[in-house]
């Protein structure tokens, strides 16, 4: 037997191999993004998600674009959406071409809400990437690029 093959056979295919490895890198970066929002801004990461999303749309958005950029359910952006609207961070008005669809976005408050949690997660994510040198961080963020070009 070859010893590529007995590799695979021990350690399983290489795709898997990758992906489950890529998984685990996202989830000891998240645990811990969650774990510092949690603990020193008493806030969550799907709150900190939308701000970060709406912070980038000036004009607002749809509550059905937000559900779509950050990949979940309708149900779930609402429920955040509405806590959101209840400390005053985002406001939501009726669109103008379709009343019974709702634009969301930022408040003052919202905002500079978003800035300090956003300051703080580049932090964190500095800090975890911080042993790993900065020519392969370059690296990785060339080759996850194309990963993401042969998905699209």
């Amino acid at each position: 037997m070859a010893e590529a093959e007995t590799a695979e056979t021990r350690n399983g295919p290489l795709d898997l191999r990758a992906w489950i490895r890529l998984l685990e890198c996202a989830k000891i970066i998240e645990k811990r993004l969650r774990r510092n929002f949690e603990e020193q801004f008493d806030t969550t990461l799907p709150r900190f998600d939308v701000l970060a999303t709406l912070g980038r749309s000036h004009e607002g958005m749809r509550m059905g674009e937000l559900s779509r950029a950050l990949l979940v359910s309708n149900g779930n952006v609402t429920a955040v959406v509405r806590q959101l609207q209840e400390e005053g961070l985002v406001a939501s008005a009726p669109a103008p071409d379709d009343r019974r669809s709702a634009i969301v976005s930022l408040t003052a408050a919202g905002r500079h809400r978003f800035e300090e949690l956003a300051r703080a997660h580049h932090g964190w994510v500095r800090e975890a990437l911080a042993e790993f040198p900065p020519d392969k961080q370059k690296a990785l963020l060339r080759l996850l690029t194309e990963l993401k070009t042969s998905l699209v």
